[in-house]
Formats: C-alpha cells, structure tokens, sequence
C-alpha cells in the first residue's frame, strides 16, 4: 500500500461503497479500510465454497461468560464469526433503571459489506414528506397525540435538499445495486424511472396480506428487495438459473453464499476490485483520526496483526455505522483535545451524538390456521408492502407527527432454527436462549412446537420516523474500554410520548390487516417495540452526526462535510435528521451517491 491516497475510506457497507466505487472508476486513488473480514460468495471463491456459515445471525459460537462490570456481569453468550465478541468489543446500553448492560445492540455486522451482508433486504425510498417533516408539523391547525408540550413541532427537522434532489441517486442505487419489486401504488416519483428487476412469485401464504390490505382499501406493491431475479450487468452477477430459486431464509437472513442479495460487496467493490487504484484492506481496526488545523491529516489503524499504522487522505470518509462513526469521531477528540475536539465539537454545541435516532417500529404477528402450512423457500423476506400509512390525509386523521410504510415478514419462522428467535428470545444478545433455556420443550412438546410453528407464521412490521429528541445520544463509556484500551460506545435511549402513541396506532393498523386477510392473531400484536423487554435498540442505527443548513444545530454541512473540517465526511445513517418511515439502507445509498458526485469536483 502507499501512503497517501485521494481518499481514505472508513467502512466497507451502504455509506462507503457508493463512494468507492464512483470515485475509483473516475481514476481516484481510493483506500478503503473494513475492521472484519472479506468473506466470499461460492462464485468467487476459488474452492468453489463460501465462507459463510449461515448461522451470522444466531451467535452460534461456543459459550462464553460476559467479564465485564455491568449490570449482567456472569451472563453466558455466544458469539458468530461476523459480530465482536461481547468481552472485547461491546456497546454498553443504559436501561430504564440507569443499569448498564453489555449488547452487540447496534452493531450490523463486522464484515467486508457491512450490514448488507446480513440484512433482509428491504430497500424502500422515503417519501417526499419524510424529508419535510418539520414544514408538514409546523402547518396550520397540526395537532399531535402523546405531545402535550407540543415538542414535536420544535424536535422536527427538514432535510437541507428536497426529495427531488435525491430522487436520481436512488434510481442509480437501485439499477447499480441491483434490486427487484414494483413501482406501481408506491407515494413516492420515480422521475427517473423503473429500475427494479421482476419480483418472484409471491408466497401463498402472503395471500392473506394481499386479502387484508385490499379489504381495508391500502393500495399496495410487491415490496422491493435487494435480491437479484436475473442477471445483473453492472456487477456482471448471475441471477437464478433456470430450476434454481433464491431460498428466503438463506439469502435474507444470514450471509448469502450464492451471491443474489446485492450486498455492497457482490454489487458495488467487486467490479471495482481488480482496478490499480483501488485498495481494500480488511481486518483492519481504524482507532483514530488526527488533524492539521482543519483538515485531517491521518487516519491511524491497526494492521491485521496488530501493528499500528497510518496514512493520510485528500479527502477521509466515516462511514462504520452512526454508533462507531460517532465513537471514532469522539475517541479522535479525547486524543486531540486541543486541536480536533473544539472543531468537531463545534465549541461545544453538544452535537456530536446527539439526537441518536432508530426507528418506531413494531406490528402484528400470528400463526395461520391448521391445516395450513407453507414452504417458505419459495420466496424472500417480504413479499407486500403499502404506503397507505404515509398520506397527509391518514397522518391529520390519526394526529401522528410521520407516516410509516408497513410490510409483511414472509420469511418469520421460516426454518426449525430460526423460531428459536421467536421463544423466548428478546435481544440479539439473547436469542440463543430460546431454546437453550426452555427446558419444558423436550420431546413430545417439542415436537408440539415445530407442528404448531413450522411454516405457519406471518407477521405485519412498521417502520417510522421516531422523533429526534437531543437526550438521545451516543457517548463514550466512563469506564468500560475494548480490549485496545479505548472507551466503547454508551447508547442513551428512550422513546417520546408521541413515539409510544404512534406505535400503538400502527400496530392497530398491523393487526387489522391480519385480522381482516382471515388469520387469527393468536400471538398477539405488539405495541412499543425497542423498549428494554424487548429489542434495545435495533439495527437501524441512525443520527448522532446530523446534516442541515445551521452548524449550531447540526454535525455536518448539507454535503455531509464535518463544519469544522476542510475535508472530513461522515455518509453512513449518522448524517439523518429524522429516520424517515422505511428501512434506511437504500436512502444510505443513495446519498452516498450524491455526495461522490460533489466529491468528484473537489477532489
């Protein structure tokens, strides 16, 4: 490797690849640096067999005992192959009680890819209203539920570029991607076009969906995945063969050994990875950025062997995902507090991580009737989706500050493994417990179980905007360090009033779809998703290092570059305002996209 390049790149997934791969085909010199590894698809590698596992997603390793001084002190836990081990490297989480817990909460995954390695796929825009959110709450006559001190209008914030700006970079993302689903009925312009490959044929049990959403008058699409049906040229992939199908559970949920998920690896570094100029470098641990005035001067890492190194960069990119973007920025400052802290920091505006958003999410789910049963390999994650929840007419009647898109999980207990996320298990930290620790199902009653579950279940999500309140944040931890000696992250989260009225709405709505599509509800509808009983925070990890038009009350200009930098962006979902209502991976994307344009004219 050399020593300097025209850009140096922090993180392989949604945030950095974009710019990678536009920059490096324009003849930039770019370094990109992944803290895990590379794992190849079956296609690549030369054994003809891929590294993954299919167990990224279950933390199927041996048992460990957590060693830290947190509040679950003793807890056994199983690591994978693609997450930090929870001794090493964890995200500590402060619960409702002020308790401190060690989580792999926030982390997507440590890989070549990032989260789009393991994601399920869904790759929705946000509508025009998602980006004009504080325009819309500060209308004549608005009126919110659960906001008695009407904090929403002044929490709300618009995006500094309207959704026209945006609209051509996601067209780009979906065609260089590589992502099938319907344009049809969706509440957002698709000026430039339909870019989506043919969906596959729907699972029969999603009948159901499609039944309960027509009868409730919710115009709806084939929800748009990030999974090739054919072949896509720009990667040069191959999509499934004639006899072959892409298997839902395999391909959504865990690392997908055959390459159709359009991970940023198999769809955006792969074409780029053979050019001069581009250099990937994995297993690689970035600890932290130092600066000459107001440009950074060098990124320092670590080597795969633990060597330290540095090199420097025209331009640098964070992009490691909000919460480590956030800790490396921060971590950067506690070196520097003289020269980097005051110009991140702003002079102390309290910025930097604050305003930490996921989303409001949640739903319905149930088990279809016996004797129904379906074989969920013969479709992927979702196969409907509406935006009915997104009009300014559902928005005023329901007194909600954002819509939501809602769609249906076709792949919930998809395979006999996989429903141990669904007994008993309530966090990522936890699910191997679903089984483990419920001694009760052996033998008959375990055979009981799978009868009852296996290949009946469907379920309803919402994603929504969640309000950004500054209380919300990501710090550095006073006393828990990694294993390098260095602060981890502190997650500081809770939920407005209006956030828990919100998502009890659209859980109604979720549980009326299944209800009026003729399935029982006999699991029940779930209310308030992310409190401690159930998920911490989620993997939509978005906000800290919010983007807008007044560097007193944002992190980065409205090109993501830091305020108090010449040449420091952050372009992974730190820079959102609001969290928009639909998964965030495509939006990610495509301002990635927009920012490598700007950067391909300074640089």
């Amino acid at each position: 490797m050399q020593n300097e390049y025209d850009l140096v790149i922090i993180g392989s997934g949604a945030g950095g690849a974009p710019i990678a791969h536009e920059l490096a085909r324009k003849g930039k010199s770019v370094l990109m640096l992944e803290k895990g590894p590379l794992i190849l698809p079956q296609y690549q590698a030369t054994t003809g067999v891929s590294g993954f596992r299919r167990d990224e997603a279950l933390s199927t390793g041996a048992e460990k005992i957590l060693r830290l001084d947190v509040a679950n002190k003793g807890m056994p836990y199983y690591s994978s192959h693609v997450e930090p081990d929870l001794n090493d490297e964890p995200h500590i989480y402060r619960r409702a009680d002020g308790s401190d817990d060690a989580t792999i909460e926030g982390y997507t995954a440590q890989v070549v890819g990032g989260g789009t390695q393991l994601y399920g796929g869904v790759s929705l825009r946000f509508t025009p209203r998602d980006l004009t959110l504080a325009q819309w709450n500060n209308r004549p006559g608005a009126a919110l539920d659960g906001d008695p001190n009407d904090e929403v209008r002044r929490a709300a914030r618009d995006w500094p570029f309207p959704y026209a700006t945006l609209e051509p970079y996601y067209a780009k993302a979906e065609t260089l991607v590589g992502i099938n689903g319907e344009v049809a009925n969706q509440r957002k312009p698709f000026t430039s076009g339909d870019k989506y490959q043919k969906p596959l044929a729907y699972n029969p049990i999603s009948e159901h969906v499609k039944a309960g959403m027509d009868a409730l008058g919710m115009p709806h699409y084939r929800t748009p995945l990030a999974v090739i049906t054919e072949d896509h040229a720009p990667s040069g992939r191959k999509g499934p063969q004639p006899g072959e199908a892409a298997k839902t559970a395999y391909v959504n949920r865990y690392g997908d050994p055959m390459g159709f998920k359009s991970s940023t690896w198999v769809s955006l570094l792969s074409p780029i990875k053979d050019l001069p100029n581009f250099t990937l470098l994995p297993n690689c641990t970035v600890t932290h950025l130092s600066s000459d005035g107001a440009r950074i001067a060098r990124v320092h890492f670590l080597a795969p062997d633990g060597t330290p190194r540095e090199v420097s960069g025209r331009t640098v990119i964070v992009a490691c995902s909000a919460i480590e973007s956030v800790r490396l920025l921060k971590l950067s400052a506690d070196i520097d507090r003289t020269g980097f802290a005051p110009r991140i920091n702003q002079d102390g505006n309290g910025m930097l991580g604050a305003y930490f958003l996921t989303h409001c999410f949640g739903g319905a789910s149930a088990l279809v009737s016996s004797p129904e049963r379906y074989d969920k390999s013969e479709t992927l994650d979702s196969d409907f989706a509406s935006d009915f929840c997104h009009a300014d007419e559902f928005l005023a009647a329901q007194r909600i500050w954002a819509g939501a898109v809602i769609y249906n999980n076709t792949s919930d207990r998809a395979l006999p493994l996989a429903l141990a996320r669904n007994y008993g298990s309530r966090d990522l930290d936890t699910i191997w417990q679903g089984f483990n620790q419920a001694t009760e199902l052996v033998s008959d009653a375990l055979d009981a179980f799978l009868d009852h579950s296996f290949g009946r279940g469907l379920s309803i999500t919402f994603m929504a905007n969640q309000v950004p309140v500054k209380s919300n944040r990501i710090e550095l931890h006073p006393s828990v360090k990694d294993k390098w000696g260095r602060p981890v992250a502190y997650i500081i989260k809770d939920y407005h009033s209006h956030d828990v009225a919100l998502m009890n709405k659209l859980s109604g709505v979720c549980r009326d779809i299944l209800v009026r599509g003729g399935v029982t509800v006999d699991i029940g509808s779930g209310a308030v998703f992310g409190k401690d009983e159930l998920a911490r925070c989620a993997n939509h990890i978005l906000g800290g290092a919010r983007f807008g038009t007044d560097r007193t009350d944002s992190v980065l200009d409205p090109d993501c570059r830091a305020w108090g930098f010449d040449n420091l962006y952050v372009t992974d979902g730190c820079f959102m305002p609001t969290s928009g209502g639909a998964n965030p991976t495509l939006t990610i994307q495509a301002n990635s996209f927009r920012v490598a344009d700007i950067l391909a004219s300074r640089i």
